[in-house]
């Protein structure tokens, strides 16, 4: 896979490039009051996104809320309007067996011909859209694709399809070009594929070139050659458009995933499109960017629908199972984790382990860390963390503790070195001992002691230590020609191999949980 994962890298770029150009983009959606989700707004930074999550977290309302955004010229003015998508059940014979109906708003931030826009649908007594204050707006227009992927299992859709052949019907043969999506995803090479259509219904009839004379209809399809062939005849004429899809894994080999979401970026970045897909599936999540990965949950106290942030990248792997094998670190910034990196560089040679051996996790606030003891305590995966936190914020283990004990689970956590912040640490530690890092700097003493003078006048007018600290390691770095994260993991190193003071105490710390996590391992 490692050449899917280099094109991958590449058209990443290539989207990334173009994101800032693009004329027409549905920026962020908001949901509130619809379907057990209180007040959710979903940014999409990226041309292609990937909404990923448990079941009942709302994906799929998402999607379907995304299609309400524009007029699609091309179809009905009912199609994708929140009456057909998100339908009440009224008894009128009373309110006994009728839907529960709250006011509802649904508000879109759009780029439209390269302006700022926006819009909302409200829903009262029944749906109205909005321009929030903006006199003369119109809902913008623009193609919308939707497309949820099932089996053709279903009895009533196969009955119906059935009925094509009792009834006149239209035959239309499929372009190769929009075959070339399909060719580059499935092993099969097709000298015709055919649509026959009567009213809204239509099914694909395939001919291989391996096989003139057998002709095969979706009946006799793969769930993941029908998926695949019906994107593919769909999505590849499209230009400007914007593409939903639920369960883009349906039915799907992982190696298959990979390569589907390969050339729907391509076909992102060729024919303009904006593309969301709802999944399940841990290769989807790596096929894309982390800022094209929006993870939703719900939340342990209050049952609400939440958006998690991007760094929860460390969880999504837990979730769906890509860390079975390793230990998930949880810590709050990057310096911390680079001093985290440092001490593993000392412990991993002594108790016969690699920097593989764990995932590690960073930009996590610290309020936050009971809350995602509870989601990991929801999944059973807390015994496969370790959380880490800066020197500053011991106040929050009893609440890390009170979240872990709601699923029967004791939570030890750590605390770096230090009472403040981890540049404070790593700088007071420079400070104090300059001869300790002058080999491995590449300095002398002298010379370094000078530098960390200057930097340090330099830096008085800081008004927060915090700040002055950071600020310090930054200069620090700049004139090394090297990132404060390699400082950070540098002292982190040099200070856990004299194993003496505070980071002594965190290494035999971390080396207990991690042996105690390798025990339940073996």
């Amino acid at each position: 896979m490692f050449l899917v994962d280099n094109q991958l890298r590449e058209v990443w770029e290539a989207l990334r490039a173009h994101q800032a150009q693009r004329a027409n983009a549905l920026r962020a959606v908001r949901i509130q009051r619809l379907r057990g989700i209180r007040d959710l707004r979903v940014p999409f930074n990226y041309p292609v996104s990937v909404l990923a999550g448990p079941n009942g977290c709302g994906k799929s309302t998402v999607l379907f809320a995304c299609a309400c955004a524009y007029r699609d010229p091309d179809r009905g003015p009912r199609e994708f309007v929140p009456t057909s998508l998100f339908p009440n059940f009224i008894d009128p014979g009373g309110r006994a067996m009728s839907d529960s109906v709250e006011p509802t708003e649904l508000e879109f931030d759009y780029v439209h011909g390269g302006t700022p826009y926006a819009m909302a649908w409200r829903r009262g007594k029944s749906w109205n859209r909005s321009f929030l204050g903006r006199k003369g707006g119109r809902q913008p227009e623009r193609g919308v694709y939707l497309r949820t992927l099932a089996n053709l299992t279903n009895p009533s859709e196969v009955r119906g399809l059935l009925q094509l052949a009792r009834k006149p019907f239209e035959t239309r043969e499929i372009g190769a070009d929009l075959l070339v999506f399909a060719h580059r995803i499935l092993p099969r090479r097709y000298r015709h594929l055919s649509v026959i259509r009567s009213g809204l219904r239509d099914l694909l009839f395939a001919e291989l070139d391996a096989d003139a004379e057998t002709r095969y209809s979706e009946f006799h399809m793969s769930s993941g050659e029908r998926a695949v062939l019906r994107i593919s005849q769909d999505v590849s004429a499209l230009d400007g458009a914007l593409v939903l899809i639920d369960e883009v894994e349906a039915g799907l080999h992982p190696y298959t995933q990979q390569q589907t979401m390969l050339e729907l970026q391509r076909l992102a970045l060729r024919g303009r499109l904006q593309i969301v897909v709802a999944s399940h599936s841990p290769v989807v999540l790596d096929s894309v960017p982390p800022e094209a990965r929006i993870f939703l949950d719900r939340d342990g106290e209050t049952e609400d629908v939440v958006l998690a942030p991007a760094y929860r990248d460390i969880f999504q792997k837990a979730l769906y199972g890509q860390s079975l094998d390793r230990l998930s670190i949880l810590c709050e910034d990057e310096m911390a984790e680079g001093i985290i990196r440092g001490v593993l560089d000392v412990l991993n040679p002594r108790m016969g382990l690699r920097h593989d051996d764990f995932v590690i996790g960073r930009n996590a606030g610290r309020d936050e860390f009971p809350g995602h003891v509870r989601t990991l305590g929801k999944f059973g995966r807390l015994r496969d963390f370790v959380m880490v936190l800066d020197g500053d914020a011991k106040a929050v283990r009893a609440r890390l503790q009170e979240a872990a004990a709601d699923y029967g689970h004791a939570v030890r956590p750590l605390f770096l070195p230090g009472d403040g912040s981890p540049e404070k640490w790593i700088w007071e530690r420079l400070q104090r001992d300059p001869a300790k890092y002058t080999e491995a700097l590449g300095l002398g003493a002298a010379d370094l002691g000078l530098r960390l003078q200057q930097i340090g006048r330099w830096t008085e007018g800081a008004v927060r230590q915090r700040g002055r600290s950071r600020a310090s390691l930054q200069a620090l770095a700049e004139e090394l020609n090297r990132r404060p994260v390699d400082l950070a993991r540098l002292v982190g190193r040099l200070e856990a191999e004299s194993r003496r003071g505070e980071i002594a105490s965190f290494q035999i710390e971390l080396q207990e949980q991690i042996e105690a996590w390798r025990g339940r391992s073996d």
